[in-house]
């Protein structure tokens, strides 16, 4: 349970100060959070906790494929904030839009694979 709970202190606090050098420098918190942080701070637990190089490699493969949705939620969330959309909105829309591109890639890499 204590680990549990340095993990999550430690992984708010990076949260915690993007966020306060974002309001300080919008353009500097943006740069800092599109830097991989949460890959390497869940990588380094994962090495910490013991996991096997095959876990490993999954777990960063799987961050890999991930990327190509999580860029098109930022792009799309991006256009339909400049379009002056609400930002409720614009975050469901290119959540829902995320989602889909998700489980396309899904399929995609499943019909690749047989």
């Amino acid at each position: 349970m204590t680990a549990f709970l340095v993990k999550v202190l430690s992984s708010a606090l990076v949260i915690g100060l993007v966020t306060e050098v974002a309001r300080r420098s919008p353009s500097l918190g943006g740069v800092l959070s599109a830097l991989p942080v949460v890959s390497l701070i869940s990588f380094a637990w994962l090495v910490k906790q013991g996991s096997e190089r095959a876990e490993l490699s999954t777990f960063l493969k799987s961050v890999l494929l991930g990327l190509p949705a999580t860029f098109l939620l930022l792009a799309v969330l991006y256009g339909l904030i400049r379009l002056g959309i609400p930002v409720f909105y614009s975050i469901l829309g290119a959540t829902s839009f995320f989602i889909v591109c998700w489980y396309v890639q899904r399929q995609l890499q499943h019909w690749w694979q047989t």
